[in-house]
């Protein structure tokens, strides 16, 4: 087959003539010759593979492109790209790599293009499109790449024990491409990867959560976690998430499995959602629920405190695997302990007292939280399903309504800690602390409005009970 009217982009045609300049032969593979094939929108990252000095070929390619281009030598790896009109371009040199047990660090030697195409993770990802001479545009498929294509099978191109043991990644990348491209993992590779979980280990926790996030990322990542759970990858790194499978049962009664029930809610997130710390938010959102979980005769299973306990966890999740301290990760504790807090409203009477005091902690984060409450909704029956989402309705409108009066999702309290000390001439102190508190829970009470005169009006009250004389 020959693809060159597929050849459009003018990379093609820079690569191709800078190839002949050098007198080597180039390639395009992996990602971009796969996603043409099924017709996929290429990504801007482009992988080229020749047979010669893959930095010198990209440091040519550079200068034809013009002063606008961005040119890399990575040494460490021996490849080198190039950044273009927001395009990526990676060469390296073809090459064949042994690895040592304990290290996914290969051994890095010069090789063919069949050197270079047993090294690649899947067959899929081995098919490879000419780019110099009168071959231009021959597709090479030494693997039946198109035929797993077509059948929409992850398969490795060696023996997937060779494959998952050298490089331990690719189990992860096995099971992304599977949730990516709706496909099924080769049966023999799928147990390849279970026999050989433990090898993850050698993995920097970075690369891992890398490929994770990009299962969360994609249009249903509840097959991607099912399979983490399946080849007992999950349990490798994220034993918190493995634990919530599973039902017990005392006197005949159960609780809900919370391993699929997550992975429902966050499905349900997918469909409304691709806001990747929302998705982490419905993962995380009853991760407490294996150490809450406690029976009583009366009210058989419970889970009392998971959503507190769930926040606290939180963070040291997030550094475990290496995810962003940051304001991301305070939004997802925020969103795990929050997100019974409107079910709890959902009733046909809501006071505006608990309405405002949602707002406050919630603040712009208020719409999120009522997606994840919706998703949060998995109950097979339709009438109980439809009765608290006709309820959450009525939060949602109670919502605005409280917010236009009152303006306190971006609540700013109407007198700061130096103008109460101005207005009773003192210092700071734990006083002052007392009367801040005290004003903020007035207001989200609705004792007084958030007005300037009436908290001045509350503070000089206030004050004068703990002690203080206002100055006049």
């Amino acid at each position: 087959m020959n693809y060159k009217d597929k050849l459009k982009d003018p990379i093609f045609k820079i690569v191709s003539d800078q190839s002949k300049k050098l007198n080597i032969s180039t390639f395009i593979v992996g990602g971009w010759v796969r996603d043409m094939l099924l017709k996929r929108k290429n990504n801007n990252d482009l992988d080229f593979v020749c047979l010669g000095d893959g930095i010198l070929l990209a440091k040519e390619v550079s200068s034809a492109l013009g002063k606008n281009a961005n040119f890399k030598v990575f040494k460490n790896f021996g490849t080198a790209s190039v950044s273009f009109n927001k395009k990526n371009y990676e060469f390296v040199g073809a090459r064949k790599e042994s690895y040592r047990i304990y290290s996914r660090k290969p051994i890095v030697q010069n090789g063919t293009l069949q050197d270079d195409q047993n090294r690649r993770d899947f067959t899929i990802n081995a098919m490879s499109i000419q780019l110099t001479d009168e071959k231009f545009g021959e597709f090479i498929d030494p693997f039946n790449g198109l035929k797993d294509l077509n059948n929409k099978i992850i398969r490795t191109p060696l023996d997937p024990d060779i494959t998952y043991s050298d490089d331990p990644l690719r189990m992860m990348r096995a099971i992304r491409f599977a949730t990516q491209l709706n496909f099924s993992i080769d049966i023999e590779s799928l147990e390849s990867i279970k026999k050989n979980c433990e090898r993850l280990s050698i993995i920097s926790q970075e690369r891992i959560t890398e490929e994770l996030n990009k299962i969360i990322s994609c249009d249903k990542p509840s097959n991607g976690f099912n399979l983490l759970y399946q080849t007992n990858l999950l349990n490798e790194f994220f034993p918190e998430m493995a634990q919530l499978k599973g039902v017990d049962y005392i006197e005949g009664k159960g609780h809900k499995d919370n391993f699929i029930h997550t992975l429902q809610v966050l499905d349900n997130i997918c469909y409304v959602s691709d806001d990747l710390w929302l998705r982490w938010a419905a993962i995380l959102h009853d991760i407490a629920k294996p150490i809450t979980k406690k029976y009583d005769k009366i009210n058989g299973w419970t889970f009392h405190g998971h959503e507190y306990i769930g926040s606290k966890m939180v963070p040291k999740i997030f550094k475990k695997l290496r995810l962003p301290l940051n304001s991301k990760m305070r939004f997802v504790k925020k969103m795990v302990k929050l997100h019974l807090r409107p079910i709890a409203l959902a009733k046909d009477t809501v006071t505006d007292s608990a309405i405002r005091r949602l707002l406050f902690e919630a603040g712009e984060d208020t719409e999120k939280l009522m997606k994840l409450c919706d998703a949060d909704i998995t109950s097979k029956n339709p009438i109980k399903v439809r009765s608290f989402l006709n309820n959450f309705k009525l939060v949602r409108r109670k919502l605005i309504e409280v917010e236009e009066k009152d303006r306190i999702r971006n609540f700013q309290p109407p007198l700061n800690g130096l103008e109460i000390m101005e207005i009773f001439n003192i210092s700071a102190g734990r006083k002052i602390g007392i009367l801040k508190d005290a004003l903020k829970e007035a207001i989200l009470d609705g004792k007084i409005k958030n007005d300037r005169k009436e908290a001045e009006d509350f503070i000089i009250k206030k004050g004068s009970e703990i002690g203080l004389n206002h100055r006049k």
